[in-house]
């Protein structure tokens, strides 16, 4: 599968159900030696009382439940090392 088939797809969390943002509006980080995509690094923001607040989530390739024709399931409780 091409990164430009997979970018435009909703990051949805498989236990909460909720929505983490869209791949194409991730960073990615890839395994130099084999050109694979090894996790997501995906940006999150949350309003707090003095302000917003960046925070990133790192999925894991293995953290991945499904990857439909509009969006990719994962899982961010599961543990991978």
């Amino acid at each position: 599968m091409r990164l430009s088939e997979i970018s435009s797809k909703e990051i949805v969390d498989y236990q909460k159900g909720e929505r983490l943002g869209v791949l194409g509006q991730t960073d990615l980080l890839i395994n130099e030696e084999t050109g694979e995509i090894t996790a997501f690094m995906i940006p999150t923001s949350r309003w707090f009382q003095f302000g917003k607040k960046e925070q990133v989530v790192t999925v894991y390739w293995q953290q991945i439940k499904k990857i439909g024709e509009d969006m990719i399931i994962i899982d961010v409780g599961s543990v991978t090392t």
